[in-house]
């Protein structure tokens, strides 16, 4: 059994360490999971290049995830950057630990080696053990991009790096649109797109449509190759009530004009989505177009999060089997 994900950071993360789970207490070691990561949040802080959503996979991933915050490692200390804040050097309101700068000093070597991003990934996915678990973490492109944020500032707009938005400002500043640098020039990384191809079930956890699964998606080829694929797709609502569990992807939404309801979002995916997970609360449970299942999304426990993702794998595994019989 062949799995692929699209994912973002935290909240794909622990969707993805749910399955892995999910796996391990079902027997079904033997399938192989790919995880496609954005890269669209990525930014250069201190002359290293830093990669939150692909960082935030490894360490969770390779049981190494800071858990109250959701990234960073756990048992971090942060010498680095009080010193680093001591000499004036900026900015201050990212928060680098002194193990997670190990990370960004080493991606960044083997970057300027003209090593490309997937193949830096790669080894440090080694580090993590994933390839033991059969995982394979792949970003979506190795051509640098980054998201940023036109503000509305009344009398006239100007545009600032994702991160001091998401940040800095927690997203409380009126933005007029999302703007990805280098995104049309971009072409998937080696095995995205043969990923997605080669998937018995392609899954999308409850990462922010906008700004982690929105962005993959707007790298050329790969909405393309979705809309192609053998396998069905089945994707997980972010939204509990119209709000996201964590994060401001209601905010994302408002920015673009969709509305915050797990109907609206699955209308982003529409031209390649197959099933659809929904809050058991929520309004757009029973509707079949496409196929919805609806349980309690809240990942609150590794074994809460294992459901959420078993049941999407399942609904994946049901939807390929009806494919397949027709």
């Amino acid at each position: 059994m062949r799995i692929t994900a699209l994912a973002g950071g935290v909240g794909g993360a622990r969707f993805l360490r749910g399955l892995l789970h999910h796996l391990e207490r079902t027997g079904d070691e033997a399938a192989e999971l790919t995880v496609i990561g954005n890269t669209g949040d990525d930014i250069t802080l201190f002359g290293l290049r830093v990669c939150p959503d692909l960082d935030t996979l490894l360490y969770t991933l390779g049981g190494a995830v800071d858990e109250g915050q959701g990234w960073g490692r756990a048992d971090e200390s942060h010498h680095v950057a009080a010193e680093l804040a001591a000499l004036g050097a900026t900015p201050t309101w990212f928060s680098l630990g002194d193990k997670d700068f190990a990370t960004h000093i080493y991606r960044s070597q083997l970057l300027a080696q003209g090593m490309p991003l997937s193949g830096v990934t790669a080894r440090l996915a080694s580090r993590w053990g994933l390839p033991d678990r059969r995982v394979t973490l792949l970003p979506m492109t190795d051509t640098p991009v980054e998201t940023h944020v036109v503000l509305d500032e009344g009398d006239g707009s100007r545009a600032i790096h994702f991160q001091q938005w998401w940040v800095r400002h927690q997203a409380a500043l009126p933005a007029e649109r999302f703007v990805v640098a280098g995104l049309d020039g971009a072409t998937p990384a080696p095995g995205v797109l043969d990923a997605i191809r080669a998937a018995d079930v392609v899954l999308l956890p409850p990462s922010n449509p906008v700004v982690s699964i929105g962005i993959i998606l707007g790298v050329p080829g790969v909405r393309d190759a979705l809309r192609g694929a053998r396998a069905p797709v089945v994707g997980v609502s972010p939204l509990i009530g119209g709000r996201p569990v964590r994060g401001h992807a209601d905010v994302c939404l408002r920015t673009i004009g969709v509305a915050s309801t797990s109907e609206a979002v699955a209308g982003l995916y529409a031209d390649f989505l197959d099933g659809w997970l929904v809050d058991d609360a929520d309004p757009m449970a029973g509707r079949m177009r496409p196929v919805v299942t609806a349980r309690p999304l809240l990942m609150s426990s590794l074994e809460a999060a294992a459901d959420i993702a078993g049941a999407a794998f399942d609904l994946g595994v049901r939807l390929a089997a009806k494919d397949s019989a027709t």
